[in-house]
């Protein structure tokens, strides 16, 4: 049996709530920032990209979101309808805020960055008017990412959204997403994770993201990834998934099973957009009633194909094309049952 069951009765798989911007990545690669001069456009933001691979995958998606009254707006909102994602409960912004940027730096085959512009940003307008309770009670599963908690009245259409979704019975995935450019201070970010957090089903985040929501940057290394897990499980959560980078990560289960996650081999491109497609496909494993290790092979394995490629969200692959990314990579150990207390 699945640690997380949905009810099949409910119209749409997910429904995100969130940021969606726009990625320009150079074309002139392994060269610094400022000596690019072209790139390409592509629709970007964490939970966008995350709707993207969902939808890529199969499954009926819909976004709740605000995107700037303009030509840029009208592209995210093209580019979701093109690929059926639903943009009923998407907005405009009404005081002339603008859809956020991010221009990407590949500045060698191992070192990428990122240079964001988000002063104000159409998406974290949303407002707690902008949620239609029916539509989160059609869904079976709601994601909430961290950046849309860092302001108002963002912050509070995401809690107003995660009230809906405990009330009805939709599943909650809280993915930490964490950009300190966003928060005011360490306190506030401590304040509003650890509130949605605690009424999660399933959370995705770094240890570092982790230790923000814990309030514990001076403790950290004291305190181990399994006391935290469990922390989060005696709170209703069935799934915690910890990351530390290159290290891999572990995901711990409510049936007290730890899994050490290792990345493929590949030739790195670039370094974000990954947790975008490794979340994506972990969605869908979960929604597919696979096992934890079968959904975590798959992220693992979609994580891999996306930062070998030039996008993000055009870069999302199809369940058979992870399929035949696996096939290829089978020799590759990814996945490993550890004791529950063992550290990475």
């Amino acid at each position: 049996m699945a640690l997380i069951e949905f009810d099949q009765k409910k119209e749409r798989d997910i429904v995100l709530i969130g940021r969606v911007t726009l990625d320009f990545n150079p074309n002139e690669i392994n060269r610094t920032l400022d000596k690019v001069e072209t790139f390409s456009m592509y629709l970007g933001g964490s939970p966008g990209n995350i709707a993207v691979g969902v939808n890529r995958l199969g499954k009926k998606v819909g976004f709740i979101g605000c995107v700037s009254d303009d030509q840029f707006g009208d592209f995210v909102l093209n580019y979701f309808e093109s690929r059926g994602i639903d943009t009923s409960q998407m907005v405009r912004a009404k005081n002339g805020e603008r859809i956020g940027l991010t221009f990407t730096e590949i500045k060698s085959p191992t070192e990428s960055s990122i240079l964001m512009y988000r002063d104000r940003v159409a998406d974290l307008e949303i407002a707690p008017e902008d949620i239609d309770e029916e539509y989160i009670a059609g869904s079976k599963i709601l994601l909430i990412s961290g950046v849309a908690l860092s302001k108002s009245p963002s912050r509070e259409a995401c809690l107003l959204a995660l009230q809906y979704a405990k009330k009805h019975g939709t599943k909650v995935i809280f993915d930490a997403d964490y950009r300190p450019y966003s928060w005011r201070s360490d306190k506030d970010i401590c304040v509003y994770y650890s509130l949605v957090a605690r009424f999660a089903d399933v959370i995705i985040g770094s240890r570092d993201e982790i230790d923000l929501i814990e309030g514990l940057p001076v403790l950290a290394n004291d305190v181990p990834d399994h006391e935290i897990a469990e922390k989060y499980i005696e709170n209703g959560a069935k799934i915690v998934i910890i990351k530390h980078g290159k290290k891999g990560s572990i995901g711990y289960t409510a049936d007290k099973h730890a899994y050490k996650v290792e990345s493929y081999h590949i030739k790195l491109l670039k370094s974000f957009g990954g947790g975008d497609a490794y979340a994506s496909a972990f969605i869908y494993g979960l929604l597919e009633g696979w096992s934890v290790p079968d959904s975590l092979q798959h992220a693992t394995a979609h994580a891999a194909m996306v930062v070998a490629s030039h996008s993000c969200s055009n870069a999302m692959q199809t369940a058979e094309q992870i399929e035949a990314f696996m096939q290829e990579h089978k020799e590759e150990k990814v996945i490993t049952e550890l004791d529950w207390e063992a550290k990475l």
